[in-house]
């Protein structure tokens, strides 16, 4: 698909933010397990198939209800560093991180938000396996922020504190696995109202909480540490929620295409009611056109026939040539008729006319097919392969769709893609998901407590970055890489302990590292304190800044090993100014008939011999002007 210039503003775009980020608290929200990882064989493992349950309205959430009829069963992970009974869901939760609140506090007061007088922890039914009691405990801690994003106020609705799930690690059939170990991690929340009218602006808010987050210092870093929903809605399209955005680089794409998407659906829509397409034509009737194919060369089918699965058909009236419309790149409307029926159907996927004859089809099984379903020149057929009961329910899935197609656009979740695009992932909940958390007391929030956090409130991201400006004489440019890298704090104290020039550090910390990154380099296997040991042994002299690389990589390849084994392995010694002297005369003497020809325009080729020997062992700068003083020296 074209990347074509949309008019945003136009067509009624608009985009709400839930920024959701872990906290870096040293224990767990309900509990005093480590909020870690852990990569080794699971100590503990336990088996359940969770149910949704009524509200105490007496209603059932459709997405709870959706992930119940799945019929999966999860199988959970645990070791006894990161987990205990209270994710096992064995024994009640303990009273709330207290630091969790007062770090989320802390972001509500920055974003000029209202703390609220009493905290409340509700339960939001969650059944789709990622936590073992069947919901997530959640509770609002302010309302009514703002922040400024260039010259733009965007309300900020709620901040919110709430648990973090388990992690997915596989599946198979019907059993899924879950780590416990992530579950109950604190994890702040930030909505935004749906003010954002641009994909660009999507990204610039996004980034603005992000830094306001991580003036914090509170706050865990890293993929997986922080994920982006996105509410978009469009006008005469739907709201749809795009679920778990991690790269701050792909919301943007995202939010394009999921306007490109309804567009497309919208056109669609436009199209099914000029040909009188109507909801009550499209009829939950299905064939069993079994014998049709029963001599098919198609493998799937072929497949499917030989383990005694039957072929039940449908008729999609008016909707001829449609499935095979693109919605977005690798997307079409067929697309997410096959997401569905995978969904609600466990099917593999489905077959339909706008594709055949393909895979082995031939036109004349389709000819053959289209009369068994009673099919004109203006309909299209949709087939599936399987046990009867999931073949029925993933046509009635896609009959679902093409009713939703008709009207226009339908609201749901969708998960992102590594591309940008997006797929289907569930219904969207709806208001009986939420109750009240009956074994946590509310928590009162007095005018002393608030005092407290306001008196240490840390800088804001813009006056923070006007100081790194002033103090340390870096440009615009560097003080904002520093200031969105995670080395941040770090920067301020290399600095202030080595003596190393701040645009040296700065550039080092951000560019340098960032590339050695994009080379493949583990550069998150050297540790903070080693950085700041080879800054301080270039503050002392025992090593140089053109060293910096080499001695990162080295040690990105051997843990638990010092800086000073990598300086020694490596023959990266600093050499002394007198035998600096001594190795530049050598090759003045050595290359004499270099410099009576070409005079001081030798400079560039002696300086390249010098630093092929000695880099990484020398000063640069100290290197260039000894070299040009000796140079000059000889000349006269």
């Amino acid at each position: 698909m074209e990347h074509v210039q949309m008019n945003y503003e136009k067509i009624g775009l608009k985009v709400g933010l839930e920024i959701h980020q872990q906290l870096g608290t040293p224990t767990k929200l309900f509990c005093n397990c480590k909020p870690e990882l852990f990569k080794e064989e699971p100590e503990i493992t336990f088996l359940r198939k969770l149910r949704p349950t009524q509200s105490e309205l007496g209603q059932i959430d459709r997405a709870a209800y959706f992930e119940f009829q799945k019929g999966i069963k999860i199988l959970y992970e645990a070791n006894r560093a990161t987990s205990c009974l209270v994710e096992m869901d064995e024994a009640p939760p303990h009273p709330l991180n207290m630091e969790a609140v007062e770090i989320t506090s802390m972001v509500a007061l920055m974003m000029k938000a209202k703390l609220v007088d009493e905290i409340h922890v509700m339960r939001k039914t969650v059944i789709d396996g990622s936590n073992t009691t069947g919901f997530q405990r959640t509770c609002v801690i302010a309302l009514n922020g703002e922040i400024k994003v260039g010259e733009k106020t965007v309300p900020i609705q709620h901040i919110s504190l709430e648990e973090d799930a388990a992690r997915k690690t596989s599946e198979e059939s019907n059993v899924i696995h879950y780590r416990i170990d992530r579950l109950g991690i604190p994890l702040i929340e930030v909505t935004t109202a749906p003010v954002i009218k641009s994909p660009e602006e999507a990204e610039d808010v996004a980034l603005a909480i992000g830094r306001i987050l991580r003036a914090t210092g509170k706050v865990k870093r890293g993929l997986g540490t922080i994920r982006q929903d996105i509410n978009i809605s469009i006008q005469n399209g739907a709201l749809v929620e795009i679920k778990g955005v991690q790269e701050l680089e792909l919301l943007p794409l995202v939010v394009e295409y999921e306007v490109q998407r309804q567009l497309k659906l919208v056109n669609i829509s436009e199209k099914l009611k000029a040909r009188k397409a109507k909801e009550e034509n499209i009829k939950e009737e299905f064939f069993n056109v079994t014998d049709v194919f029963r001599h098919t060369t198609c493998k799937i089918l072929r497949k499917a026939l030989d383990e005694k699965q039957r072929i039940l058909a449908v008729k999609l009236a008016k909707f001829r040539g449609l499935l095979k419309q693109e919605l977005m790149p690798g997307s079409r409307l067929g697309t997410e008729m096959a997401d569905v029926a995978c969904f609600w159907g466990r099917v593999g996927g489905i077959f339909h006319t706008d594709e055949l004859p393909a895979y082995g089809i031939t036109a004349k099984e389709v000819e053959k097919l289209r009369d068994a379903v009673e099919a004109d020149n203006q309909d299209v057929v949709v087939f599936v392969a399987d046990n009867p009961e999931n073949a029925k329910d993933a046509l009635k899935a896609v009959v679902g769709r093409a009713r939703e197609a008709i009207k226009c656009v339908p609201e749901e979740t969708r998960a992102p893609k590594p591309n940008g695009t997006t797929r289907y992932m569930r219904p969207r909940p709806g208001s009986a998901r939420m109750y009240p958390e009956t074994d946590i007391p509310p928590l009162q929030i007095t005018e002393e407590y608030i005092h407290r956090i306001i008196s240490r409130l840390p800088e804001l991201p813009e006056q923070k970055l006007k100081r790194l400006m002033e103090e340390y004489e870096i440009n615009q440019k560097l003080a904002r890489q520093v200031l969105d890298s995670k080395y941040s704090e770090m920067f301020e104290i290399i600095v202030k302990e080595s003596h190393v020039s701040a645009t040296t550090v700065a550039a080092f910390l951000t560019e340098t590292l960032k590339a050695l990154g994009r080379d493949k380099i583990q550069v998150d296997k050297v540790s903070k304190d080693q950085i700041q040991e080879i800054f301080s042994k270039i503050g002392i002299g025992e090593l140089t800044k053109e060293a910096l690389p080499n001695v990162i990589i080295w040690l990105s390849k051997h843990e638990n090993k010092s800086v000073q084994e990598a300086i020694e392995d490596l023959g990266l010694k600093v050499i002394s100014e007198n035998k600096l002297r001594t190795f530049i005369d050598k090759v003045i003497e050595d290359n004499k008939g270099l410099i009576q020809e070409r005079g001081k325009n030798s400079f560039g080729v002696l300086m390249s011999i010098v630093m092929s020997n000695l880099r990484g062992r020398v000063d640069a700068t100290l290197t260039s002007k000894t070299l040009k003083e000796k140079l000059k020296e000889f000349m006269r």
